[in-house]
């Protein structure tokens, strides 16, 4: 146990901040880098299925390490963790800053994801131990406006620099405030633990790396694969049957590296289903809507990211109000008026024409991301407010995991159906077209032609692939109703430990 970290009046502030800075660069570098893939593409001269190993690379990563967190966090001090955490992701964004080739750029990457994949569930427990539950509400939201800050600026800057500048400003940006952050948290941060004899099962890591990492690799790779290809399917089958080796191993032992029995405490097995179906959800809004504004509408990477400022603002300055209200009244209210909006809004974006206007875009886009900001902290901390405290290193580890998975499967599933919705009615539009015709169109014809079936059938792709999103958002929706408040849940373990002293010390007397 921290001696920092228990509970007293005053929660370790200084701890907490130190960490906030170091999970803000490492998000905030993670979001600057999307808009620069094509710049990437060109400099590198690297085409779009190996550019996007910068994603998927980050992913697999974040999904090998990130499982393995509630060992360390048990295991080692806040200290240790965030100084090794700092230093993999300073070395990394160096790395990736002076990177002339893409495997480097890619190694970079990786190490940086090394790094990250520390920091958020470390921050996560932190906050969890720091504050009582009917505080813990308003510590998340303030934890939410600082996340949610990184994703709002990231977009728009990373399209500025992107147009100013050398891609690789990107990292050169980020590096001398990590070493600040890093310089910090060696000279500031104190904090102490006892000993802990626990060790890691090497088969169990094993395990984790092949079974996440394989579905994580498998459905990123459906979307430009097909889900024909033995590359995704024969990826995913080795991933299942690792993960369910991996969950069955963990129930045998006694201090598993990943405790799979939170699930049996009913609302955080609910706030996970929730929170994996937003996400996919949310996913769809932060992939689709990009490529519906640049590719479809021509629309600059600067301008683009100016759209989904507002809306990222918004999610950002509505988490403090939303924890507070969680504090008030639960999260069951919010989730569903949350989700409510997110339906709504999905239904709208599935509506999209080839002139919807900017202005239409920003709202749109900003509503959905307020449906969001009532959903996915109040649904979160409410799940994690019921395990007992021994367990919120595998809560926190758990939630971060599912969160990769359910993005790389919501992105999967997503780009699918809108590559088959726009082949399918790029072909029924082709053939409408060819019965129309009444002579041999010239060839600047034909080729204009092609285009506008092209940017037809993409649109309904994408717009299809949005109705879907309006399903899936539902499915949350109606789960929401079940939504209790929770009350940190009794733990055996530790009455057991404290019957023991009690009679210790009757016998002593």
């Amino acid at each position: 146990m921290d001696h920092s970290m228990k509970k007293t009046n005053r929660p370790p502030y200084g701890i907490i901040t130190i960490l906030m800075i170091g999970a803000f660069i490492a998000i905030l570098n993670n979001t600057l880098l999307n808009i620069a893939l094509p710049s990437i593409m060109e400099d590198l001269d690297v085409d779009a299925s190996t550019v996007q190993w910068l994603a998927t690379g980050f992913m697999l990563v974040n999904g090998v390490l990130i499982p393995t967190t509630a060992f360390l966090i048990q295991k080692y001090s806040v200290r240790h963790l965030f100084l090794v955490a700092m230093c993999l992701f300073t070395v990394g964004t160096i790395l990736a800053g002076f990177a002339h080739v893409f495997p480097l750029l890619l190694a970079g990457r990786m190490i940086q994801a090394a790094g990250s994949a520390i920091l958020m569930p470390l921050l996560m427990n932190v906050m969890l131990t720091s504050f009582p539950v009917e505080k813990r509400g308003a510590a998340m939201g303030l934890f939410g406006l600082v996340m949610m800050g990184a994703p709002a600026i990231g977009p728009t800057l990373s399209g500025w620099i992107v147009e100013h500048y050398d891609w690789r400003m990107l990292f050169h940006f980020i590096t001398p405030i990590a070493v600040v952050v890093l310089l910090i948290g060696f000279f500031l941060l104190k904090d102490k633990k006892d000993k802990v004899d626990i060790r890691l099962d090497g088969f169990s890591v094993l395990l984790s790396s092949v079974g996440f990492g394989g579905m994580l690799y498998g459905f990123s790779s459906a979307g430009s694969k097909g889900w024909d290809s033995p590359q995704v399917y024969v990826t995913l089958i080795v991933g299942v049957i690792s993960l369910v080796w991996f969950i069955l191993r963990q129930m045998k032992q006694d201090r598993p590296m990943l405790n799979f029995r939170i699930y049996k405490y009913p609302m955080y097995a609910l706030s996970s289903v929730i929170s994996m179906v937003v996400t996919m959800a949310m996913f769809s809004g932060m992939m689709l809507l990009p490529i519906y504004v640049q590719t479809i509408r021509g629309i600059s990477p600067l301008d683009a990211g100016l759209m989904l400022l507002p809306g990222a603002i918004l999610m950002a300055l509505m988490s403090p109000i939303t924890g507070k209200l969680f504090d008030k009244i639960g999260g069951r209210i919010l989730a569903i008026i949350g989700l409510i909006i997110t339906v709504v809004t999905s239904y709208y974006f599935s509506k999209l024409t080839l002139d919807t206007t900017y202005t239409h875009l920003i709202i749109l886009y900003s509503l959905r991301m307020l449906g969001m900001s009532m959903v996915m902290m109040p649904v979160s901390t409410n799940g994690l407010n019921q395990l007992p405290a021994r367990f919120y290193p595998h809560g926190t580890a758990m939630n971060s995991t599912i969160q990769q998975v359910s993005g790389a499967i919501g992105t999967a599933l997503l780009v699918t159906i809108m590559s088959n919705r726009t082949e399918s009615y790029g072909k029924e539009l082709a053939s409408s077209a060819m019965q129309k015709m009444t002579e041999q169109p010239t060839p600047a014809a034909l080729a204009e032609m092609k285009q506008q079936i092209a940017m037809q059938a993409m649109l309904e792709g994408i717009n299809f692939a949005f109705f879907v999103t309006v399903f899936i958002a539902a499915v949350a929706l109606v789960l929401a109703f079940f939504i209790k408040r929770a009350k940190q849940a009794e733990d055996p373990i530790a009455e057991k430990t404290s019957e023991k002293k009690v009679g210790t010390k009757l016998v002593e007397n």
